[in-house]
């Protein structure tokens, strides 16, 4: 049986560098948190590959793990992360495809908002764009992105005040500028 306790992670990793089948504990509690995560950002055709990458990485770099922390999911998203962002034309395209999609359902202030919503995205350097995915995506909090990100909790203030000035500055210049939520969270959305 594997040790799913909350808060187990660093043990059942600590055990695994001895009994790598005690990894497989890890893989069942995050997995599905790293798969949606990965889902919501590029799709469900990409999603499994992006996790399934991540905890082999994870599985490979586990000794650089600090056990003494009892959640592994901030770790394993700042894998997924690095990974996505190689991924982010593709990423690119299926925000403006859903944008698009839109066109047929809701009007054409709505559809025009969410094209709106990709291009203020666009906008973002990638380190903002990343945290601010963490935030509003993966729903960690300023630590857990830190962690994940490898940062000082400062530098995820400072990026998610940019990447939230920015985008919010870039809908309220739009044509649509009543449309989208600034908010980050309903942003993103997808």
């Amino acid at each position: 049986m594997h040790d799913l306790e909350p808060g187990c992670d660093g043990r059942a990793i600590r055990r695994s560098l001895a009994e790598p089948n005690a990894f497989a504990a890890i893989f069942e509690r995050h997995f599905d948190a790293l798969y949606g995560y990965a889902r919501r950002r590029v799709g469900a055709d990409l999603a499994e590959e992006i996790a399934s990458e991540a905890f082999v990485l994870a599985f490979d770099r586990r000794r650089t793990f600090d056990v003494r922390r009892s959640d592994a999911r901030p770790w394993l998203l700042g894998i997924a992360a690095n990974l996505l962002r190689r991924h982010w034309r593709t990423e690119r395209r299926r925000l403006e495809a859903y944008a698009r999609a839109g066109v047929r359902h809701e009007s054409s202030s709505d559809a025009g908002a969410r094209v709106e919503v990709v291009a203020a995205l666009d906008s973002l350097s990638r380190d903002e764009r990343e945290t601010l995915f963490l935030f509003a995506v993966a729903d960690l909090s300023y630590g857990e992105i830190a962690d994940a990100l490898e940062v000082p909790i400062g530098t995820v203030r400072s990026r998610l005040a940019r990447a939230r000035s920015r985008v919010g500055r870039s809908l309220d210049d739009s044509p649509t500028a009543s449309g989208p939520s600034s908010d980050p969270k309903e942003l993103l959305d997808v």
